[in-house]
């Protein structure tokens, strides 16, 4: 960072030597020194290694800009949008299903989803869900749609295939009064640490989300991309079909993920782009080697939670020329994307402009998460290297900043503070502490809740986990801490997937020695068949945590980590009860 007073001191110098009468070049060649020599010369590094980076993000961020100016002015919606895409390439593949090899063209696809639109209103649905969205009980209708199965289908299920085929294909009149900024539908956030949420999508942000994807890694029409993640997400629904719906791309869909017919799925469809999520990469690189991995197409990989111990490995291992790694969530408004393939890195924030994306990271309480503020009141900046949590400051009139919450307003008002970046303005909490170098590269470091004090030290759980799961040859593993009776902090516990009950813990011990310090070594180990995850390939931790160490609570093998004999003794009920009691030492 740029030493302070060295910008005004080059300044002043400048004016000094010019009222001077000297020539401008000395004047100039002076003040550069005076920059230079006061720090400056960091400054100027920043800029020859991250302008070409910034402008390339200032230019998506102005052409998404643009383009939801546009729409919103015409008052379009997402779906007026994919009817002019459909009109304009009727015949093109929009969507193909990898399970069945069902193709749907824009045409039919439009026809279709025209054809739902008028049955539904026909039946009086778009009144009737809005009116009784949270008391739907025994009187709402269900269809069922596709191949009915031996069983038949139950007596109050209605098929909807034959009421569809006399349904009007013509395109649903729009209300007058929506736009971009009306609801679209909800999506629940995954729950990792916490009952999921209905998250507020409105037409703008389905667009913006999809838009920056698209023109941050410069997809084409001609790419196909590859999703095989669940549509009840964003990632798989905005950031996939998003760009066929908005774009015009070609999407193959996989209803659920599959470790062994990834790579072939790809060569049979020509796919250009995948997308992965949460531990996808670690599952593919779990596999043997498989001939179709070198024969692909694929330039993209588009996601987020690639982690950085394996993401060269992924790359060099499948050829893949670019990880389109991001940070974001479905509401918030603080969206970070790695345009040039820096190696862990999620994103970015321009040194040179930072006040074009209002984003920052700012200290916590590193045990409450509670913002830190000055004597004025406002929160802390983080300087380079100091991990801090994420905020993008609110604006409800501009659809790169708004933030629409969630369902519930108890839970929309606990992610945002007021006097965040300056007197009386508003901010979106992340509730994720990252951490970003001296050019702007940021790195997740963990969300909300995930580290623990452990001895006076910060031990983050996606460090360990990270560490074991290499050890251990991309194993799931989960990482949390626990209260233990009568010692400060939370102790460290790993849940390892060990399904065939083949793991050592006392050979584990032996490695993590070599690689992690002596805080962040797992007091307890639970080996069980396997760590359970969300649908979005997320480790799923609230019941492990809530089950602590207590052999009582469950029939999966336990293990303690003496440290006076060095090695992990099995963990009954005796150990537990002296644990507790602080017969050992932890």
């Amino acid at each position: 960072m740029q030493a302070p007073g060295a910008g005004s001191a080059s300044v002043v110098s400048l004016v000094l030597l010019w009222l001077l009468g000297l020539p401008w070049t000395w004047s100039a060649a002076a003040a550069l020194g005076v920059y230079v020599g006061g720090g400056g010369w960091r400054f100027l590094r920043i800029v020859c290694k991250t302008a070409r980076r910034d402008l390339f993000g200032l230019f998506v961020l102005i052409r998404v800009r643009l383009e939801l100016r546009r729409h919103q002015r015409a008052r379009h919606t997402i779906p007026r949008i994919f009817q002019v895409v459909a009109r304009q390439q009727p015949d093109r593949v929009a969507l193909v299903d990898a399970g069945s090899d069902v193709c749907w063209t824009f045409a039919q696809l439009d026809a279709y989803s025209n054809a739902v639109a008028n049955l539904f209103c026909q039946l009086g649905f778009t009144s009737a869900v809005a009116e009784v969205s949270g008391q739907l009980g025994k009187s709402l209708l269900k269809f069922c749609s596709g191949e009915v199965g031996p069983e038949g289908i139950l007596p109050d299920t209605q098929l909807l295939d034959p009421l569809l085929k006399e349904a009007s294909t013509a395109p649903l009149a729009q209300p007058p009064d929506k736009g971009m900024d009306d609801r679209l539908f909800y999506i629940y956030t995954s729950g990792t640490t916490g009952l999921p949420k209905a998250a507020i999508v409105v037409h703008s942000r389905y667009y913006r989300i999809a838009a920056f994807s698209h023109h941050a890694y410069s997809m084409q029409v001609t790419d196909v991309l590859y999703d095989c993640l669940p549509l009840y997400h964003s990632a798989g629904n905005i950031m996939g079909v998003g760009q066929c719906l908005i774009y015009g791309l070609t999407v193959v869909l996989r209803k659920k993920f599959s470790a062994s017919r990834f790579w072939d799925d790809c060569v049979k469809y020509n796919c250009t782009v995948v997308q992965y999520i949460g531990e996808i990469c670690r599952y593919l690189l779990k596999q043997p080697v498989r001939e179709a991995e070198g024969r692909h197409r694929v330039r993209l990989a588009l996601g987020n939670g690639l982690r950085p111990a394996i993401w060269e490995e992924f790359t060099e291992r499948f050829g893949v020329r670019q990880i389109g790694e991001f940070y974001g969530a479905t509401e918030c408004n603080c969206g970070i994307a790695n345009m040039d393939g820096k190696v862990g890195s999620c994103g970015f924030n321009s040194r040179i402009l930072p006040h074009v994306y209002p984003i920052r990271l700012v200290k916590v309480n590193e045990d409450t998460m509670e913002l830190l503020r000055d004597a004025q009141g406002l929160c802390i900046p983080c300087q380079a290297g100091e991990p801090g949590l994420l905020v993008g400051q609110i604006n409800q009139q501009d659809p790169l900043r708004r933030f629409d919450g969630y369902i519930s307003e108890s839970a929309t008002s606990k992610k945002i503070a007021h006097s965040v970046f300056r007197k009386g303005d508003s901010a979106y909490l992340s509730g994720d502490v990252l951490v970003m170098d001296e050019l702007g590269y940021m790195y997740f470091r963990d969300r909300g809740g995930d580290t623990f004090r452990w001895r006076g030290e910060n031990v983050s759980t996606t460090e360990v986990e990270s560490v074991l799961s290499r050890l251990l040859g991309q194993t799931d593993v989960a990482v949390y801490g626990v209260a233990v009776p009568g010692v400060e902090g939370k102790a460290g516990m790993a849940a390892i997937a060990d399904p065939h009950g083949q793991l050592s813990p006392d050979a584990l011990y032996q490695e993590l020695q070599k690689v992690l310090a002596p805080y962040a070594r797992p007091i307890f180990l639970r080996l069980l068949p396997q760590v359970d995850t969300t649908g979005t390939f997320k480790i799923q931790k609230t019941r492990l945590q809530h089950e602590g160490f207590d052999p009582r609570q469950t029939s999966d093998r336990l293990f303690f980590l003496d440290l006076k004999q060095g090695h992990y003794l099995p963990l009954d009920q005796g150990v537990y009860t002296r644990i507790c009691s602080g017969a050992f030492a932890l």
